[in-house]
């Protein structure tokens, strides 16, 4: 894999600033996901897909669930500087006592910042719907068996979250977005990365994550193979 192409805070679904309990945290929710024991996946890939996966969780683990080998690649990919640049402020430490105080930037760094952001989020009620509702969509939301990209958008205007939003609250693109809800496979990542954005589409509009992911997946399987 080409460390200075892959992101490997995307590939174990953490933020760059996470703490190495997140990191090691994720890594074992992402491992045990997609593992052959998952009989959750059984319909939705086959094994080897599972495996290429897994390849790429134990890459990005081998790297961020070390610090020294996690300032290299932060340095590479420009992640972190803040955090990095602080920990350096004092310069009468020694070379041993740096790394360890910059291993501990990365900890309150992260820890501070997310404190921050979850304030921020539930003051601003950041994840509050605001829309008319209409009892003929909601009993066609509820109905629904079969989420596709056209209908996902149809519920975002519905309950009025435009694509800047969805985007800030998702973390997600406003292009993979777009690109979900046209059903655009020419610019759209592996299935198991899209199941991921849907299942985070879903929770902002207030559906069943789960269903709404699984049956997405299943949808666009059958365009793929059309194709």
């Amino acid at each position: 894999m080409d460390v200075e192409k892959t992101n490997y805070y995307e590939v174990l679904e953490i933020e760059s600033n996470a703490n190495p309990q997140q990191i090691e945290n994720a890594y074992i929710r992402a491992r045990n996901a997609y593992s052959s024991d998952s009989v959750a996946l059984y319909s939705l890939m086959t094994k080897d897909e599972c495996a290429a996966i897994l390849s790429q969780i134990e890459e990005a683990y081998s790297i961020l669930g070390f610090p020294e080998k996690r300032r290299e690649y932060d340095r590479l990919r420009g992640f972190n500087q803040a955090a990095i640049a602080a920990a350096r402020t004092d310069v009468h430490l020694s070379p041993a006592e740096q790394r360890a105080n910059e291993t501990l930037q990365y900890e309150n760094f992260g820890s501070n910042l997310i404190e921050s952001k979850v304030s921020k989020i539930t003051a601003q009620k950041k994840f509050g719907l605001e829309y008319e509702e209409n009892a003929d969509m909601d009993r066609k939301i509820i109905e629904c068996v079969d989420f596709t990209g056209p209908f996902l958008k149809e519920i975002r205007l519905y309950k009025n979250v435009d694509i800047d939003r969805m985007a800030e609250m998702t973390r997600i693109s406003k292009t993979q977005i777009n690109s979900i809800e046209n059903e655009d496979l020419t610019k759209l990542p592996a299935d198991v990365y899209v199941r991921g954005y849907v299942y985070q589409i879903a929770k902002v509009l207030k559906l069943n994550p789960d269903l709404v992911a699984n049956s997405y997946i299943l949808h666009f399987k059958k365009i793929k193979n059309q194709k």
